[in-house]
């Protein structure tokens, strides 16, 4: 009679394991579209035996099982398959942002500006072509000083565009850093709930761990993370190989803007000393952008890397140690290409109307002044001068914050004209985009325009000046460009760079693409969900179900046929 009770406990087990075994195959099925959900598996263990007879050198142990338990219900995952898939996400992010924003540049120089701007540098050349062929008209003249306002506002404007681009960048990569905090205190506080369902040992917090895993997948997307979990089911998170989320806290990623531009550099607030002025930057923007040690990884990584850190100019250009400090950062060298264009075009325009000679021996002003030889001067004997025969002569285009030429009076008896170099440390003193404008000496009476030669006569010189100035193949759009060209290609050229630019970008975005797809299916054979299988084991379970519950009534009718049989 025991061993029948007993074998009805056997049978109860079985129902309850297989009715556990359909709940979670039922909540397979019902979060079969549910993103971010792993799905749950069954595993079968014997319950205890009870040992009916202990071994002896002649028999065998004799046991009887008490029934099956769930002996786990498994969250599957492949951390293998979730790092590879991690990486290549934040890879992609950061090569899909790259070619967006080159995208966007190239689009800002075609479709915005392109044709306009072109045309303002056709315009600029066809008036000195007709003010070469008449000199003295006025009509010409003033063509001249519109075509160059018209150039000088189109530079402007594209400029501004540009500089309003990097700012949407900078405020993309506040935003981002934002979000990246959230789920960083998100991961964390999921920790704690999780050590909390889970310190008893009976029960895995499968959902918490869904929403877990979902959010470091999330953040992969924005810089290189890596997530290692201890012994109590808390993650500990890297973010650039720096501690993020420990069991302590969530270090939170703070921020420094420039002064001057406002541009955000994110920064480890736990390891800087921001009284003392020293800041650790969250990303290593001095690393080459490689594959192989993994800095090409992540959206705001690409967002930086396309904003730059200030707003290009001219002399980002001059040679390949300056250039090092631009390159990549697809809208600062934008800038400094067409800086470089519009400084070309006003100091070599100057240069016909003022052109510069050198002092052969230094010189001592009546003031006490010296100027060494090798100084730059106005070329007295070889400029041309205006209607007023004034020296010096005006020049076409000038600087804001200084005139070209400083009059001085040497210890000779001499009057020399000394150029007012660029001053590299101040913007205001460079033949530069916004701070270039029209001599408004010029402006106010055209005559003062420099085409006539020292005896009043017309200099029909300038107009052969002028062409060799236009058709000179002397611009190259960074030092590695072998193979210079004219002002009116060299527009054309910037926006093919950057077409081949973005097609680079592009190849890699898409390649990438595929490899997270791929990554991401083989995952999914792992953690998703897929109905005709869940069916299948419904049906088993099912099944045992049925089994179990034969099983009791087989017993159960056994039991009753012993019971009356007795009385």
């Amino acid at each position: 009679m025991a061993n029948g009770f007993g074998s009805l406990y056997v049978g109860t087990s079985g129902l309850q394991s297989a009715q556990n075994a359909l709940n979670v195959t039922a909540n397979n099925l019902a979060n079969v579209d549910t993103k971010g959900y792993v799905r749950q598996q069954v595993r079968f263990a014997d319950k205890n035996y009870s040992n009916l007879k202990l071994a002896t050198p002649k028999t065998a142990m004799q046991q009887s099982g008490l029934g099956v338990s769930i002996g786990d219900v498994v969250h599957a995952r492949d951390i293998f398959l979730d790092k590879a898939f991690r990486t290549e996400t934040g890879r992609y992010g950061f090569y899909s942002t790259m070619y967006e924003n080159v995208s966007n540049v190239e689009d800002m120089f075609q479709e915005l500006h392109g044709e306009e701007f072109k045309e303002s540098i056709d315009d600029l050349w066809s008036a000195f072509q007709e003010l070469a062929k008449d000199s003295m008209n006025s009509t010409n003249q003033n063509l001249v000083v519109q075509k160059s306002e018209l150039f000088i506002s189109r530079c402007n404007s594209l400029y501004s565009d540009l500089k309003s681009y990097q700012n949407n960048l900078n405020n993309q990569i506040y935003d981002d850093i934002q979000t990246v905090n959230d789920i960083g205190k998100q991961i964390y506080q999921l920790n704690n709930d999780i050590i909390k369902v889970e310190s008893g040992g009976q029960e895995t917090a499968m959902t918490l761990r869904d929403q877990r895993d979902a959010l470091l997948d999330k953040l992969a997307g924005y810089g290189n993370v890596t997530a290692s979990e201890d012994q109590f089911g808390a993650v500990t998170v890297t973010f650039e190989n720096v501690d993020f989320v420990d069991d302590n806290r969530c270090y939170e990623i703070q921020m420094k803007a420039d002064k001057e531009t406002g541009f955000y550099t994110p920064y480890w607030g736990q390891l800087s000393d921001v009284d003392s002025g020293e800041y650790v930057p969250v990303f290593r923007m001095d690393r080459d952008i490689s594959s192989e040690f993994n800095t090409d990884v992540g959206k705001i990584k690409g967002l930086m890397v396309s904003r730059g850190t200030t707003y290009g100019k001219y002399s980002d250009l001059d040679d390949e140690t300056s250039y090092k400090t631009i390159e990549n950062n697809t809208v600062m060298e934008a800038q400094a290409q067409i800086d470089k264009l519009f400084h070309s075009i006003a100091t070599g325009l100057n240069d016909i109307f003022c052109p510069n000679t050198e002092l052969q021996t230094a010189i001592t002003t009546t003031d006490g002044q010296t100027y060494a030889a090798g100084t730059r001067i106005l070329d007295v004997d070889n400029c041309t001068l205006g209607e007023d025969k004034q020296l010096p002569p005006q020049e076409l285009f000038s600087r804001i914050g200084c005139d070209r030429y400083t009059t001085v009076t040497g210890t000779d008896g001499k009057t020399y004209y000394i150029y007012n170099e660029e001053d590299m440390s101040d913007t205001s003193k460079q033949y530069m985009i916004g701070s270039t404008k029209i001599n408004p000496e010029i402006q106010a009476q055209i005559t003062k325009l420099p085409v006539y030669t020292q005896n009043g006569a017309v200099d029909y010189e300038l107009g052969k000046k002028l062409t060799a100035l236009w058709e000179a193949k002397d611009m190259t759009i960074n030092p590695y460009d072998n193979t210079p060209c004219t002002f009116q290609n060299y527009y054309n050229k910037v926006v093919d760079m950057l077409g081949t630019v973005g097609n680079v970008y592009s190849s890699v975005m898409d390649t990438l693409s595929n490899t997270v797809e791929a990554v991401d299916n083989q995952r999914s054979q792992v953690t998703g969900v897929a109905s005709d299988e869940e069916l299948t084991h419904m049906v088993k379970f099912q099944s045992a179900y049925n089994a179990a519950s034969r099983f009791i009534t087989v017993i159960s009718e056994m039991t009753e046929l012993i019971v009356t049989g007795l009385i």
